[in-house]
């Protein structure tokens, strides 16, 4: 399993490059003021921050679990990805209609967009930093695989 600090450098990364192109993505898109998708993108990153590190941390003691390895397939990235997405946009649709005053519908289908972007920037952004930055052997549990 990843230890702490690679968890740590998973989120940071993940975010922080999220972010960069949110931002600017989501005012250009959604038509939101920079002042405002700023703020939304920041108080969403801070809840994403945590919920990342708890996800990851319960997906790949679940993967582990049922599996006997955290190596993914196909299957489990996928899931891995809409998984983490159902989460975010059951903790962030009622912060985001609450601030901009809008109904829970009308933030839901606004949230569509970043919700579609997120699922497979996730998978993406996964996938290639289990690539770049894959478990050293010795913390493989198993046969040595991730």
């Amino acid at each position: 399993m990843r230890t702490t600090r690679d968890r740590i450098r998973y989120v940071l990364l993940f975010e922080t490059l999220g972010l960069a192109m949110v931002v600017p993505g989501g005012q250009a898109v959604l038509g939101i003021r920079a002042a405002d998708m700023g703020a939304i993108g920041l108080g969403s990153t801070s809840v994403a921050v945590l919920w990342n590190y708890i996800f990851n941390r319960g997906f790949d003691r679940a993967l582990l679990a049922l599996k006997g390895t955290t190596h993914k397939v196909l299957a489990d990235r996928l899931a891995h990805a809409v998984l983490y997405q159902v989460g975010l946009i059951v903790m962030l649709v009622p912060a985001i209609a609450l601030y901009l005053g809008q109904g829970l519908l009308s933030a839901f289908v606004a949230n569509i967009s970043l919700t579609l972007f997120y699922l497979v920037y996730n998978f993406a952004f996964t996938w290639a930093y289990d690539i770049v930055f894959p478990v050293p052997a010795a913390a493989l549990p198993h046969g040595g695989r991730a």
